[in-house]
Protein backbone atom coordinates (compact mmCIF):
# COMPACT_ATOMS: atom_id res chain seq x y z
CA UNK A 1 0.00 0.00 0.00
CA UNK A 2 3.00 2.37 0.74
CA UNK A 3 4.16 1.51 -2.43
CA UNK A 4 1.04 2.26 -4.38
CA UNK A 5 0.49 5.89 -2.55
CA UNK A 6 4.23 7.07 -3.20
CA UNK A 7 5.31 5.76 -6.46
CA UNK A 8 2.19 3.77 -8.53
CA UNK A 9 -0.36 6.46 -7.71
CA UNK A 10 2.32 9.07 -6.91
CA UNK A 11 0.38 11.81 -8.66
CA UNK A 12 -2.96 11.33 -6.97
CA UNK A 13 -1.01 11.85 -3.79
CA UNK A 14 1.58 14.90 -4.97
CA UNK A 15 0.98 16.01 -1.33
CA UNK A 16 1.81 16.76 2.37
CA UNK A 17 -1.23 17.72 4.39
CA UNK A 18 -0.78 21.17 5.53
CA UNK A 19 -1.90 22.15 9.19
CA UNK A 20 -1.91 24.93 11.54
CA UNK A 21 1.57 24.27 12.91
CA UNK A 22 2.77 23.75 9.05
CA UNK A 23 0.54 27.25 7.73
CA UNK A 24 2.11 29.49 10.80
CA UNK A 25 5.71 28.36 10.79
CA UNK A 26 6.43 27.75 7.06
CA UNK A 27 4.96 31.21 6.14
CA UNK A 28 1.85 29.66 4.39
CA UNK A 29 3.70 26.29 3.22
CA UNK A 30 5.83 27.86 0.63
CA UNK A 31 8.44 25.57 1.59
CA UNK A 32 10.10 22.53 0.14
CA UNK A 33 8.50 20.11 2.28
CA UNK A 34 4.76 21.20 2.66
CA UNK A 35 4.28 23.47 -0.42
CA UNK A 36 1.52 22.17 -2.46
CA UNK A 37 2.40 19.70 -6.07
CA UNK A 38 2.63 22.39 -8.75
CA UNK A 39 4.95 24.71 -10.83
CA UNK A 40 5.74 26.28 -7.68
CA UNK A 41 7.09 23.88 -5.91
CA UNK A 42 8.93 22.20 -8.99
CA UNK A 43 10.56 25.19 -9.05
CA UNK A 44 12.26 25.51 -5.60
CA UNK A 45 12.66 21.85 -5.32
CA UNK A 46 14.85 22.08 -8.75
CA UNK A 47 16.86 24.72 -6.86
CA UNK A 48 17.11 22.73 -3.99
CA UNK A 49 18.21 19.53 -5.66
CA UNK A 50 20.60 20.88 -8.40
CA UNK A 51 22.03 24.15 -6.29
CA UNK A 52 21.67 23.19 -2.31
CA UNK A 53 21.86 19.42 -1.89
CA UNK A 54 23.72 17.88 -4.78
CA UNK A 55 26.90 15.94 -4.17
CA UNK A 56 29.45 19.05 -5.07
CA UNK A 57 27.75 21.09 -2.80
CA UNK A 58 27.38 18.89 -0.06
CA UNK A 59 31.11 18.07 -0.55
CA UNK A 60 31.96 21.97 -0.32
CA UNK A 61 31.07 22.12 3.13
CA UNK A 62 33.92 19.37 4.02
CA UNK A 63 35.80 21.81 6.12
CA UNK A 64 32.69 22.69 8.39
CA UNK A 65 31.60 19.24 9.65
CA UNK A 66 35.27 18.73 9.96
CA UNK A 67 35.90 21.89 12.03
CA UNK A 68 32.52 21.10 14.80
CA UNK A 69 33.17 17.51 14.77
CA UNK A 70 36.95 18.57 16.17
CA UNK A 71 35.82 21.57 18.26
CA UNK A 72 33.48 18.60 20.19
CA UNK A 73 36.18 16.08 20.04
CA UNK A 74 38.33 18.33 21.64
CA UNK A 75 35.91 19.37 24.51
CA UNK A 76 34.89 15.71 25.53
CA UNK A 77 38.81 14.80 25.37
CA UNK A 78 39.17 17.72 27.53
CA UNK A 79 36.59 16.94 30.35
CA UNK A 80 38.33 13.64 30.37
CA UNK A 81 41.25 14.62 30.75
CA UNK A 82 40.25 16.83 33.97
CA UNK A 83 39.03 14.40 35.71
CA UNK A 84 41.81 13.03 38.08
CA UNK A 85 39.53 10.85 39.38
CA UNK A 86 36.07 9.67 39.54
CA UNK A 87 34.31 9.51 36.11
CA UNK A 88 32.58 12.20 33.66
CA UNK A 89 29.00 11.81 32.74
CA UNK A 90 28.40 14.03 29.33
CA UNK A 91 24.96 14.14 28.07
CA UNK A 92 25.36 13.14 24.52
CA UNK A 93 21.80 13.70 23.45
CA UNK A 94 22.69 17.31 23.82
CA UNK A 95 26.23 17.33 22.81
CA UNK A 96 24.88 15.48 19.17
CA UNK A 97 22.03 18.16 18.96
CA UNK A 98 24.31 21.22 19.29
CA UNK A 99 26.53 20.09 17.01
CA UNK A 100 24.44 19.00 13.98
CA UNK A 101 22.77 22.55 14.73
CA UNK A 102 25.84 23.89 14.39
CA UNK A 103 26.98 22.32 11.11
CA UNK A 104 23.28 22.58 9.82
CA UNK A 105 23.27 26.40 10.41
CA UNK A 106 26.58 27.18 9.38
CA UNK A 107 25.56 25.29 6.22
CA UNK A 108 22.64 27.41 5.47
CA UNK A 109 23.04 30.63 7.28
CA UNK A 110 26.97 31.13 7.33
CA UNK A 111 26.83 31.09 11.00
CA UNK A 112 26.08 28.86 14.16
CA UNK A 113 22.66 29.31 15.74
CA UNK A 114 24.06 29.58 18.88
CA UNK A 115 26.06 32.27 18.45
CA UNK A 116 23.49 34.13 15.72
CA UNK A 117 21.02 34.04 18.40
CA UNK A 118 20.47 33.94 22.21
CA UNK A 119 17.81 30.96 21.92
CA UNK A 120 20.16 27.63 22.95
CA UNK A 121 21.57 25.92 20.26
CA UNK A 122 19.31 22.85 18.51
CA UNK A 123 16.91 23.26 20.75
CA UNK A 124 14.55 25.85 18.87
CA UNK A 125 14.63 23.06 15.93
CA UNK A 126 13.28 20.15 18.32
CA UNK A 127 10.78 22.56 19.60
CA UNK A 128 9.55 22.79 15.90
CA UNK A 129 9.47 19.19 15.31
CA UNK A 130 7.23 19.08 18.74
CA UNK A 131 4.99 21.64 17.60
CA UNK A 132 4.39 20.05 13.89
CA UNK A 133 3.51 16.85 15.86
CA UNK A 134 1.58 18.37 18.39
CA UNK A 135 -2.45 17.45 18.29
CA UNK A 136 -4.75 20.67 16.99
CA UNK A 137 -8.34 20.49 17.07
CA UNK A 138 -8.55 22.84 14.12
CA UNK A 139 -7.23 20.37 11.78
CA UNK A 140 -9.47 17.63 12.85
CA UNK A 141 -12.62 19.61 14.30
CA UNK A 142 -12.73 22.67 12.49
CA UNK A 143 -15.31 24.03 15.13
CA UNK A 144 -13.25 23.78 17.62
CA UNK A 145 -10.34 25.80 16.55
CA UNK A 146 -11.00 27.74 19.00
CA UNK A 147 -9.70 24.75 21.32
CA UNK A 148 -6.22 25.80 19.91
CA UNK A 149 -6.28 28.72 21.82
CA UNK A 150 -7.50 27.24 24.99
CA UNK A 151 -4.56 24.77 24.94
CA UNK A 152 -1.96 27.12 24.58
CA UNK A 153 -0.92 25.65 20.92
CA UNK A 154 -2.46 29.00 18.84
CA UNK A 155 0.01 31.31 21.29
CA UNK A 156 3.16 28.58 21.18
CA UNK A 157 2.95 28.99 17.60
CA UNK A 158 2.87 32.86 17.04
CA UNK A 159 5.90 33.11 19.29
CA UNK A 160 7.72 30.94 17.65
CA UNK A 161 6.47 31.92 14.02
CA UNK A 162 7.72 35.42 15.21
CA UNK A 163 10.80 34.98 16.59
CA UNK A 164 12.00 32.90 13.50
CA UNK A 165 10.58 35.47 11.55
CA UNK A 166 12.72 38.27 12.85
CA UNK A 167 16.07 36.22 13.04
CA UNK A 168 15.44 35.03 9.42
CA UNK A 169 15.31 38.90 8.57
CA UNK A 170 18.13 39.65 9.84
CA UNK A 171 19.96 36.65 8.45
CA UNK A 172 19.09 37.96 5.11
CA UNK A 173 19.57 41.33 5.82
CA UNK A 174 23.15 40.32 6.45
CA UNK A 175 24.05 38.39 3.89
CA UNK A 176 22.76 41.08 1.25
CA UNK A 177 24.97 44.18 2.57
CA UNK A 178 27.52 40.80 3.13
CA UNK A 179 30.58 41.43 0.73
CA UNK A 180 30.72 39.54 -2.72
CA UNK A 181 31.72 35.96 -1.28
CA UNK A 182 33.53 33.17 -2.96
CA UNK A 183 31.42 30.99 -4.93
CA UNK A 184 33.06 27.98 -4.12
CA UNK A 185 31.90 28.99 0.02
CA UNK A 186 28.26 30.36 -0.72
CA UNK A 187 26.31 29.12 2.04
CA UNK A 188 22.12 28.00 1.29
CA UNK A 189 20.99 31.23 1.92
CA UNK A 190 23.71 32.73 -0.36
CA UNK A 191 22.52 30.64 -2.72
CA UNK A 192 18.56 31.15 -2.26
CA UNK A 193 19.37 35.09 -3.07
CA UNK A 194 21.36 34.36 -6.20
CA UNK A 195 18.51 32.30 -7.51
CA UNK A 196 16.06 35.13 -7.14
CA UNK A 197 17.99 36.61 -10.33
CA UNK A 198 16.37 33.76 -12.40
CA UNK A 199 13.60 33.02 -10.14
CA UNK A 200 11.71 36.68 -9.47
CA UNK A 201 8.10 35.38 -8.19
CA UNK A 202 10.59 33.50 -5.29
CA UNK A 203 9.76 36.16 -2.55
CA UNK A 204 11.55 36.67 1.26
CA UNK A 205 9.27 34.85 3.08
CA UNK A 206 9.76 32.14 0.62
CA UNK A 207 13.67 32.13 1.08
CA UNK A 208 12.87 32.06 4.53
CA UNK A 209 10.54 28.96 4.09
CA UNK A 210 13.36 26.93 2.88
CA UNK A 211 16.02 28.08 5.45
CA UNK A 212 13.72 26.84 8.00
CA UNK A 213 13.41 23.92 6.16
CA UNK A 214 16.96 23.38 6.03
CA UNK A 215 17.65 24.02 9.46
CA UNK A 216 14.59 22.27 11.13
CA UNK A 217 14.72 19.14 8.85
CA UNK A 218 18.31 18.30 9.10
CA UNK A 219 18.86 19.14 12.50
CA UNK A 220 16.42 16.89 14.86
CA UNK A 221 16.39 14.03 12.60
CA UNK A 222 19.97 13.93 11.91
CA UNK A 223 21.13 14.40 15.36
CA UNK A 224 18.02 11.66 16.62
CA UNK A 225 19.50 9.17 14.29
CA UNK A 226 22.90 9.36 16.01
CA UNK A 227 21.24 9.41 19.11
CA UNK A 228 19.60 6.15 18.96
CA UNK A 229 22.53 4.75 17.05
CA UNK A 230 24.95 5.37 20.29
CA UNK A 231 22.16 4.51 22.49
CA UNK A 232 21.85 1.16 20.29
CA UNK A 233 25.54 0.51 20.40
CA UNK A 234 26.11 1.13 24.28
CA UNK A 235 23.27 -1.55 24.83
CA UNK A 236 25.20 -3.82 22.26
CA UNK A 237 28.65 -4.09 23.22
CA UNK A 238 29.59 -6.34 20.97
CA UNK A 239 28.20 -4.57 18.00
CA UNK A 240 30.16 -1.15 19.45
CA UNK A 241 33.44 -3.51 19.35
CA UNK A 242 32.93 -4.64 15.68
CA UNK A 243 32.59 -1.13 14.88
CA UNK A 244 35.36 0.53 16.55
CA UNK A 245 37.75 -2.27 15.31
CA UNK A 246 36.42 -1.62 12.03
CA UNK A 247 36.93 2.15 12.23
CA UNK A 248 40.44 1.99 13.90
CA UNK A 249 41.40 -0.55 11.50
CA UNK A 250 40.62 1.74 8.56
CA UNK A 251 42.21 5.00 10.50
CA UNK A 252 44.71 3.03 11.26
CA UNK A 253 48.10 5.03 12.57
CA UNK A 254 46.80 8.06 10.80
CA UNK A 255 45.36 9.75 14.00
CA UNK A 256 42.78 11.79 11.98
CA UNK A 257 39.96 10.09 10.04
CA UNK A 258 38.97 11.22 6.83
CA UNK A 259 35.53 11.15 5.25
CA UNK A 260 37.17 9.33 2.60
CA UNK A 261 37.40 6.80 5.35
CA UNK A 262 34.48 5.83 5.40
CA UNK A 263 33.82 4.29 2.44
CA UNK A 264 35.37 1.51 4.06
CA UNK A 265 33.50 1.03 6.75
CA UNK A 266 31.08 -1.03 5.63
CA UNK A 267 30.18 -1.97 9.10
CA UNK A 268 29.46 1.12 10.26
CA UNK A 269 27.08 1.88 7.10
CA UNK A 270 25.05 -1.39 8.14
CA UNK A 271 24.78 0.36 12.08
CA UNK A 272 23.28 3.68 10.44
CA UNK A 273 20.84 1.82 7.93
CA UNK A 274 19.85 -0.69 11.23
CA UNK A 275 19.41 2.11 13.12
CA UNK A 276 16.97 3.97 10.67
CA UNK A 277 14.92 0.83 10.56
CA UNK A 278 14.36 0.53 13.92
CA UNK A 279 14.42 4.43 15.42
CA UNK A 280 13.15 5.71 11.76
CA UNK A 281 13.50 9.61 13.05
CA UNK A 282 9.86 10.35 10.92
CA UNK A 283 7.79 7.24 11.84
CA UNK A 284 4.69 8.14 10.07
CA UNK A 285 4.86 10.10 6.33
CA UNK A 286 1.69 11.95 5.37
CA UNK A 287 -0.27 12.33 2.45
CA UNK A 288 -2.98 13.85 0.53
CA UNK A 289 -4.67 12.52 -2.52
CA UNK A 290 -5.76 15.11 -5.04
CA UNK A 291 -8.67 13.04 -6.35
CA UNK A 292 -11.05 10.25 -5.86
CA UNK A 293 -9.30 6.96 -6.07
CA UNK A 294 -9.07 3.23 -4.84
CA UNK A 295 -6.63 1.39 -2.77
CA UNK A 296 -6.77 -2.58 -2.31
CA UNK A 297 -9.93 -2.45 -2.45
CA UNK A 298 -10.79 1.03 -0.30
CA UNK A 299 -12.55 3.90 -1.69
CA UNK A 300 -9.97 6.96 -0.79
CA UNK A 301 -12.20 10.35 -0.95
CA UNK A 302 -10.69 13.33 -2.55
CA UNK A 303 -8.80 15.12 -0.03
CA UNK A 304 -8.05 12.33 2.28
CA UNK A 305 -5.36 12.62 4.51
CA UNK A 306 -3.76 9.17 4.88
CA UNK A 307 -0.37 8.03 7.04
CA UNK A 308 2.21 5.59 5.68
CA UNK A 309 3.51 3.98 9.33
CA UNK A 310 7.14 3.38 8.31
CA UNK A 311 7.60 2.49 12.20
CA UNK A 312 5.24 -0.36 11.69
CA UNK A 313 6.74 -1.22 8.30
CA UNK A 314 10.65 -1.54 9.60
CA UNK A 315 8.94 -3.64 12.29
CA UNK A 316 6.99 -5.84 10.51
CA UNK A 317 7.51 -9.49 10.86
CA UNK A 318 6.73 -10.78 7.58
CA UNK A 319 9.65 -8.14 6.45
CA UNK A 320 12.40 -8.99 8.63
CA UNK A 321 14.08 -11.26 10.59
CA UNK A 322 13.88 -10.88 14.01
CA UNK A 323 12.49 -6.95 13.64
CA UNK A 324 12.90 -5.86 17.24
CA UNK A 325 16.47 -6.65 17.56
CA UNK A 326 19.05 -4.19 16.64
CA UNK A 327 21.06 -6.54 14.16
CA UNK A 328 22.94 -4.48 11.51
CA UNK A 329 24.79 -8.21 9.88
CA UNK A 330 21.00 -7.87 8.41
CA UNK A 331 22.64 -5.28 5.68
CA UNK A 332 25.80 -6.89 5.08
CA UNK A 333 25.94 -8.28 1.70
CA UNK A 334 22.18 -6.45 0.79
CA UNK A 335 22.17 -3.92 -1.70
CA UNK A 336 18.65 -2.01 -0.15
CA UNK A 337 19.56 1.18 0.58
CA UNK A 338 17.24 4.45 2.04
CA UNK A 339 17.15 5.88 -1.44
CA UNK A 340 13.16 4.68 -1.17
CA UNK A 341 12.72 2.34 -4.23
CA UNK A 342 12.58 -0.84 -1.76
CA UNK A 343 9.41 -0.32 0.46
CA UNK A 344 10.25 -2.33 3.08
CA UNK A 345 12.83 0.63 3.99
CA UNK A 346 11.44 3.72 3.56
CA UNK A 347 13.49 5.95 6.15
CA UNK A 348 13.08 9.17 4.08
CA UNK A 349 9.73 8.61 2.30
CA UNK A 350 9.90 7.53 -0.96
CA UNK A 351 8.54 9.17 -4.63
CA UNK A 352 8.54 12.66 -5.34
CA UNK A 353 7.71 14.21 -1.67
CA UNK A 354 10.97 11.83 -0.40
CA UNK A 355 13.20 14.20 1.41
CA UNK A 356 15.83 15.94 -0.88
CA UNK A 357 18.53 15.59 2.18
CA UNK A 358 19.56 12.18 2.38
CA UNK A 359 23.19 12.96 1.27
CA UNK A 360 23.74 15.74 3.30
CA UNK A 361 22.46 13.94 6.29
CA UNK A 362 23.94 10.66 5.70
CA UNK A 363 27.06 12.35 5.33
CA UNK A 364 26.75 14.31 8.52
CA UNK A 365 25.69 11.02 10.68
CA UNK A 366 28.46 8.92 8.95
CA UNK A 367 31.25 11.00 10.20
CA UNK A 368 30.23 11.96 13.35
CA UNK A 369 29.68 8.34 14.36
CA UNK A 370 33.09 7.07 13.03
CA UNK A 371 34.70 10.04 15.04
CA UNK A 372 32.60 8.86 18.54
CA UNK A 373 33.97 5.41 17.74
CA UNK A 374 37.43 6.26 17.01
CA UNK A 375 38.93 8.49 19.82
CA UNK A 376 36.47 6.95 22.57
CA UNK A 377 35.49 4.05 24.31
CA UNK A 378 31.96 4.04 25.98
CA UNK A 379 30.23 3.18 29.30
CA UNK A 380 27.01 3.68 31.09
CA UNK A 381 27.42 5.87 34.46
CA UNK A 382 28.52 3.59 37.51
CA UNK A 383 25.54 1.56 38.61
CA UNK A 384 23.85 1.90 35.25
CA UNK A 385 23.59 -1.60 33.56
CA UNK A 386 23.31 -1.87 29.82
CA UNK A 387 20.20 -4.21 29.72
CA UNK A 388 18.55 -1.36 31.80
CA UNK A 389 19.21 1.68 29.28
CA UNK A 390 15.79 3.59 28.98
CA UNK A 391 14.76 3.39 25.15
CA UNK A 392 11.59 4.83 25.67
CA UNK A 393 10.31 6.82 22.38
CA UNK A 394 9.29 10.24 22.87
CA UNK A 395 6.91 11.38 20.04
CA UNK A 396 6.46 14.03 17.85
CA UNK A 397 7.22 14.67 14.59
CA UNK A 398 10.53 13.04 15.17
CA UNK A 399 10.59 10.18 17.31
CA UNK A 400 13.74 11.16 20.21
CA UNK A 401 14.88 9.33 22.60
CA UNK A 402 12.61 10.10 25.72
CA UNK A 403 15.50 10.19 28.52
CA UNK A 404 18.68 12.13 27.03
CA UNK A 405 21.47 9.71 26.64
CA UNK A 406 23.89 9.66 29.71
CA UNK A 407 27.01 8.29 29.51
CA UNK A 408 30.91 8.26 30.25
CA UNK A 409 33.75 8.24 27.31
CA UNK A 410 36.92 7.13 27.88
CA UNK A 411 39.87 7.98 25.58
CA UNK A 412 41.18 5.87 23.26
CA UNK A 413 45.13 6.01 22.26
CA UNK A 414 46.72 4.23 19.60
CA UNK A 415 49.58 2.80 22.77
CA UNK A 416 46.36 1.32 24.63
CA UNK A 417 45.00 -1.27 21.34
Amino acid sequence: MAKEIMKNQGLVFPNKPSSTATNALFYGCTDIGFAPYGEYWRQVRKICVLELLNAKRVHSFKNVREEEVDTVIQKISSSCSSMEEGEVVINLSKVLLTLTNNIVSRCAIGAKYESAHENKSGELSREISRLLGAFSFGDYFPSLGWMDVVIGLSSKLKKVSQELDAFFNQVIDEHLLGQVRDVNKLDLTDILLLSQKDNPNITRNNIKAIILDMLAGGTDTTATIMEWAMAELIKNPKVMQIAQDEVRRVVGNKHKLEEEDIKQMDYLICIVKESLRLHSPVPLVPRESSKSTQIAGYDIPLHTKVYINVWAIHRDAKLWDDPELFLPERFMNNSIDFEGQEFEFIPFGSGRRGCPGILFGITVVEYILANLLYYFNWELPAGDKREDLDMTEAFGLTVNKKIPLNVVPEIYTIASA
